[in-house]
């Protein structure tokens, strides 16, 4: 749904309210502290005469304590679930007549709304790692031959394994360096690929060298080719690509402390890329349905 749409919809704050109350209450308004059906209505607010307690639709929801028109709440949702790229907070501001700060905190509440546990990837499954963060200068002049940190595992950004199963959806979060291992990237297999009905695509790194015993493997040598019938990587490298473009590009700058809820931002766009009706199931999640 995009922005002329949701005007069209929802043109006022009573419009935006019986909203989300038909999606979370269904008609029937439950107390959010006992949980009783024994509610009174009062103009947008409700009183529960079982624990006396008064409280609005949006209580225990992404909404809470907001002094924002729901309204705006309903237009960050489809600028964000329509930014293929992601939009900075800044942007967001500007869009919405907020400040930044304003604006970056209801991003991160919409963020924290796109958290899903999916199914186990099943068919082919493709996995792989790549480093997030600036090309840090080494100390001192520049030596010759340039002044930019390692590439590769060499670097000190920040390590994200994902794995996509291909044509379908995609896993990914950042990681301490040290949990580039066999042991670790094992334990990320099991939790997110169905290792009896997934054939795991990787390239040679060693850390993926045990993954054979517990499940079909086949590796492309990136040195030689990177596409041999099948066997390639080249799903999980484009959703790579599009984060990366999606951080530098419009982000800028991202703390280590909130990367992975932009990560998981970008894995709920692509999950969802071909959902029509992924801002109802946003403002879903978002109530806690």
């Amino acid at each position: 749904m995009n922005i002329v749409q949701i005007y069209a919809k929802f043109p006022t704050e009573e419009d935006c309210i019986s909203h989300i109350e038909t999606v979370r209450w269904k008609g029937t308004p439950t107390c959010p502290y006992c949980h009783s059906d024994r509610v009174s209505a009062n103009e947008h607010r409700h009183h529960c005469n079982s624990c006396n307690t008064s409280f609005s639709v949006t209580v225990n929801t992404i909404f809470h304590h907001t002094h924002l028109p729901l309204q705006k709440w309903f237009l960050a949702l489809s600028l964000v679930l329509n930014a293929k790229k992601g939009i900075s907070a800044r942007q967001l501001a500007r869009d919405l007549e907020v400040n930044k700060n304003t604006a970056w905190y209801m991003g991160m509440r919409i963020r924290n709304a796109m958290f899903e546990q999916g199914e186990l990837l099943r068919g082919i499954v493709e996995m792989d790692e790549t480093y997030i963060g600036p090309r840090k200068l080494r100390k001192g002049n520049f030596p010759k031959g340039g002044g930019h940190s390692k590439p590769g595992r060499g670097t000190d950004k920040i390590p994200v394994i994902g794995a996509i199963e291909r044509g379908g959806r995609v896993v990914a979060k950042p990681v301490d360096k040290s949990k580039l291992k066999g042991k670790s990237l094992a334990k990320f297999i099991r939790e997110h690929v169905d290792i009896n009905d997934a054939v795991l695509m990787t390239d040679e790194y060693g850390g993926y060298y045990h993954v054979k015993t517990f499940m079909e493997h086949k590796t492309i040598n990136h040195q030689f080719q990177y596409v041999n019938g099948e066997i390639h990587t080249n799903s999980i490298e484009g959703f790579w690509g599009l984060l990366k473009r999606g951080l530098v590009g419009q982000y800028h700058k991202v703390s280590i402390r909130h990367l992975h809820q932009y990560i998981t931002e970008f894995c709920y766009r692509y999950n969802h890329r071909d959902n029509q009706a992924l801002f109802d199931m946003t403002i879903s999640r978002a109530l806690g349905v």
